[in-house]
């Protein structure tokens, strides 16, 4: 088909598609861990019926049981060198259904830059290959479904545009009415409609309602171009390791009929909407998409019930830090910055987070408002990355702008979220930041607050000596500075640090390790050998320009001239001389001290990634 005579039909009424093929094939016996996509070859029959069973339910077009034939997931089930055969198979199965085809092209399964290691142009290759092979097969037209990335779902958009088919977007929202990774609709929409697809919008999420409401939100910014509804049957509960949707098909009758009053032009189901569904939405579009009765329009929505239990706060004996286990097992110590998002979304840090974990991160340290700038606390984003992405957290905990009460108050629910790696700082001054009038005072000290916690609360006690209940076991971390320029002034402070029982330290970044031994010898003519692990601060650079920011705008940071000159001519080159010199670097950190503290330029999780095994296989 191509894409006029689509625009064409879609003019001439609602389109109705099939339902959730993952939810029929289940119902058939299919296990629910089952890589969906390779039964087109294993067992054709299955998919076959499911197919059948939408269309003999009224719908007018079937989705091929391609949702995952993409390189990456074939690659991880071992069927990438089948892709050809397992598409074809798809098509073909799909069209003796008997309805028109579309060809199904779900997201990748990986992550793409920056919080990820697949590069866009990858991506585009990766989603040409698929639609490529859908359109060869006989795919009537294409579809871009439940994407939750903007990025990765504009590489798919474009790579099936370029086969001249038609082509549907629809993005999936979390409850919260954003994408996994924080889109707005507005944004999904306007960003889709410029693309130029042929109809856009929503399936999956959380249900008919979510996906209407969401559908109007888009409406202004989509340019024109018909819009698309297939939602999941309301938002999952899991009984008995299975999952249960719970919209029954006469919810989605009345769905149907307010969407197609409302001018939607393509209307199906997702997870959990089977033929019963199906068959319900179209007695909706015979009985001509009429309103939803009076009353049932002005009935108040049910509340939401919570499907998962929230997180039980940290209850019994404290737990050893895996973390601090690493710090004296002599092997190589990465950690790597992060800082919260500005918002409520944290699944972009998440996401970031556990691409980190796979290359061989050791721990995330969370900032808290670095240069003053307001950001989420860090706790929750700590607790969620330990929770969700299954790697330990360091804790920046500065003392700037908390009073005594505060401070020990924080340092109580960080413990009770699960945090048990802390790094004092002072903070960044507000007057650089956001809120420059914010207040600006402290009761404690960095070398204060190491001390109220390996002397205090690890001892079970408070600032005043009162009991606290059980003992904390924080591994608490302090700063140095190897830069400063008052040499003498750091190696007191720093000294100071170590005798109130500091576990660690954290440098500022350094692109010459000579001013790392020059803090040494500094340091051991006073006070003899430095008795903690140092992680260094590593920062790899992408540009000259960036060099010459961080060497002239921010304290504390020393670019050599060498440095900035290979940049400078590096030309185009610049960032991939910037990660050799960040490999170098990590080479000469390894030999010299206990570990590296990374500090991703720009949130490029990628780069970092890449440094990260860098320094591994080194």
């Amino acid at each position: 088909m191509d894409r006029q005579a689509f625009r064409e039909r879609l003019t001439r009424g609602t389109l109705l598609g099939d339902g959730g093929l993952g939810t029929s094939l289940v119902a058939a016996g299919v296990p629910l861990d089952s890589f969906f996509d390779e039964l087109n070859l294993s067992n054709p029959a299955v998919v076959e019926q499911a197919h059948r069973s939408f269309v003999f339910a009224g719908a007018d077009f079937v989705e091929t049981n391609t949702f995952g034939a993409n390189r990456y997931k074939l690659t991880a089930h071992g069927l990438e060198e089948r892709i050809r055969e397992l598409i074809v198979a798809a098509v073909g199965i799909a069209r003796r259904a008997g309805v028109y085809v579309a060809g199904s092209m779900g997201p990748l399964g990986v992550r793409l830059a920056p919080y990820g290691r697949v590069r866009p142009a990858d991506a585009r290759d990766a989603f040409a290959e698929q639609a490529g092979l859908l359109a060869e097969a006989g795919a009537d037209f294409l579809i871009v479904e439940t994407h939750a990335d903007l990025a990765e779902a504009e590489e798919a958009v474009r790579a099936a545009l370029e086969t001249g088919l038609p082509v549907v977007a629809t993005m999936s929202f979390t409850r919260d009415d954003r994408t996994l990774l924080g889109s707005t609709p507005e944004e999904c929409a306007a960003h889709l409609a410029t693309l130029g697809v042929d109809a856009l919008g929503v399936n999956c999420s959380e249900g008919p309602e979510q996906v209407l409401r969401l559908l109007e939100t888009m409406r202004p910014h989509a340019q024109g171009i018909p819009l698309t509804a297939q939602p999941n049957a309301g938002g999952p509960s899991r009984m008995s390791g299975r999952l249960f949707y719970p919209a029954t098909p006469e919810y989605f009758a009345d769905f149907a009929r307010q969407a197609i009053a409302a001018g939607v032009a393509i209307v199906g189901g997702c997870c959990g909407t089977d033929a019963g569904h199906i068959r319900a939405m179209a007695g909706s579009r015979a009985a001509g998409g009429a309103r939803a009765a009076a009353a049932s329009a002005t009935e108040p929505l049910p509340a939401e019930e919570e499907t998962e239990p929230l997180p039980a706060p940290f209850a019994g004996k404290p737990a050893a830090s895996r973390f601090a286990a690493t710090l004296t097992s002599g092997r190589l110590v990465i950690t790597v910055e992060m800082d919260p998002p500005r918002g409520s979304s944290l699944a972009r840090m998440l996401a970031g987070a556990d691409t980190l974990r796979q290359a061989g991160a050791d721990a995330i340290d969370v900032a808290d408002s670095p240069m003053a700038r307001m950001r989420m606390s860090p706790w929750a984003a700590c607790h969620l990355i330990q929770d969700e992405a299954g790697i330990e957290t360091v804790l920046h905990f500065p003392t700037r702008g908390r009073n005594l009460l505060r401070v020990q108050g924080d340092l109580l629910a960080a413990y009770a979220l699960g945090v048990r790696n802390i790094f004092a700082c002072m903070g960044d001054p507000t007057a650089i930041g956001d809120y420059p009038n914010a207040a600006d005072t402290m009761d404690v000290v960095p070398s204060g607050l190491v001390s109220l916690v390996k002397s205090g609360f690890n001892e079970g006690l408070d600032r005043t000596g009162a009991s606290i209940g059980e003992a904390t076991s924080f591994v608490v971390g302090c700063a140095l500075n190897p830069n400063a320029e008052d040499l003498e002034r750091e190696v007191t402070v720093f000294h100071r640090k170590i005798e109130s029982g500091a576990d660690f330290a954290l440098t500022q970044p350094i692109f010459d390790l000579s001013v790392l031994a020059r803090f040494r010898a500094a340091y051991e003519a006073a006070h003899g050998p430095v008795t903690i692990p140092l992680l260094v601060g590593l920062l790899p650079l992408v540009s000259a320009r960036h060099a010459e920011w961080l060497h002239n705008e921010v304290p504390g940071i020393d670019v050599p001239e060498a440095v900035r000159e290979a940049l400078r001519t590096a030309g185009d080159k610049a960032e991939a001389t910037g990660l050799a010199i960040a490999s170098d670097l990590s080479a000469q950190i390894a030999e010299n001290a206990a570990g590296i503290y990374l500090m991703p330029p720009f949130g490029r999780y990628d780069l970092a990634a890449d440094v990260i095994e860098r320094a591994r296989d080194l």
